[in-house]
């Protein structure tokens, strides 16, 4: 006997749209031609009447349940373009994939800049999501309406601490990549970071700063340099630094993306990688394979962090009472051709 969720897949919806259209449920607006292809794979797949069966009467109507009361927003933290950062779409990928498996939606997705626009804050929450995840630490003002909007969130690496966060050690990050550069034979190590201001309390660079010293490795602040979460800046820093002469043996790169940037920097110089100065990243996105070289990295499960979020999520609205924890996952050093 055919189930919804394979109705489902042949129509290209989700389990909780297919429930709305064979439950005739108008909540939500959706085309003739989405409805067309339901009912079509429901033919093919002589998919049957939920009363023909307690049981799958049972199964969806819990869907149609779902489908009508757990929506989830999100809110991503990009500094350029909404759909440009591999890393929080990733994270976004894992968080979509584990609610639409569990028949769920997602009602929208905005950025942490979109939401300084009050309309749009306002807009999102007009219907408010029975949950929602938040990729970056959001103002006083924001955080304490999206709370009284929803009292299910879920941060990926934020700073609200009445929440529940899924993480990585970005101290350990930092130690296990200069340490992988120390054990590769690099003793001039350089650090590329954010924003300039903020590099003395972040905590990727407190972890650089804090192996060197364990390692007794110099430090020079001619070797750290800000990124500002921008290619073409991290570019243009790398290549001043070049032209100065202040280029370290290697450098931790606090992102994948940024590191990327730097060996973009290097080619257009002309600097070998690794042969004049290596390159390691962090985070290990889809794209740092296949850089020119491979991208060293310290890599994050990623996608992981998304579902493991939407597992959160979901426990938290079906009544997980215990205290608000902090999900660290697991790092992993990758050698590449960078290092």
């Amino acid at each position: 006997m055919s189930t919804i969720r394979e109705v489902a897949a042949l129509a290209g919806v989700s389990p909780a749209t297919v429930s709305r259209v064979i439950n005739h449920d108008t909540t939500y607006k959706m085309t003739d031609e989405t409805k067309e292809k339901i009912w079509r794979a429901v033919a093919e797949l002589n998919y049957k009447s939920p009363s023909s069966s307690g049981q799958q009467f049972k199964t969806v109507r819990n869907i149609a349940r779902a489908g009508n009361s757990y929506r989830f927003g999100c809110v991503l933290n990009v500094q350029g373009g909404k759909y440009t950062d591999p890393y929080f779409l990733s994270v976004l990928s894992g968080f979509e994939e584990a609610m639409l498996e569990a028949g769920h939606e997602i009602a929208f997705v905005h950025t942490n800049e979109e939401f300084s626009n009050k309309s749009v804050m306002f807009n999102a929450f007009e219907e408010p999501p029975t949950g929602l995840i938040i990729m970056n630490t959001l103002t006083d003002d924001i955080f304490a309406y999206a709370k009284k909007k929803t009292p299910h969130i879920v941060g990926v690496d934020t700073k609200h601490t009445s929440i529940d966060n899924i993480a990585y050690d970005h101290f350990t990050a930092a130690y296990l990549a200069v340490k992988h550069l120390h054990e590769q034979g690099y003793k001039r190590i350089g650090f590329v970071g954010g924003f300039e201001e903020d590099i003395p309390s972040c905590r990727r660079f407190k972890g650089y700063f804090a192996t060197l010293n364990e390692l007794g490795l110099e430090y020079n602040p001619k070797w750290v340099l800000p990124s500002n979460w921008n290619e073409d800046y991290c570019i243009e820093k790398i290549k001043e630094a070049y032209k100065k002469g202040n280029l370290p043996d290697a450098y931790f790169v606090a992102s994948d993306l940024m590191a990327i940037a730097v060996l973009r920097a290097f080619y257009d110089l002309g600097v070998s990688v690794p042969g004049e100065c290596a390159v390691m990243g962090l985070s290990n996105i889809e794209i740092s394979r296949y850089s020119n070289p491979p991208l060293s990295t310290i890599a994050i499960p990623i996608r992981e962090m998304g579902r493991v979020a939407a597992r959160t999520l979901l426990n938290r609205i079906e009544g997980d009472t215990t205290p608000k924890k902090v999900i660290t996952l697991e790092l992993e050093v990758l050698k590449r051709n960078s290092t």
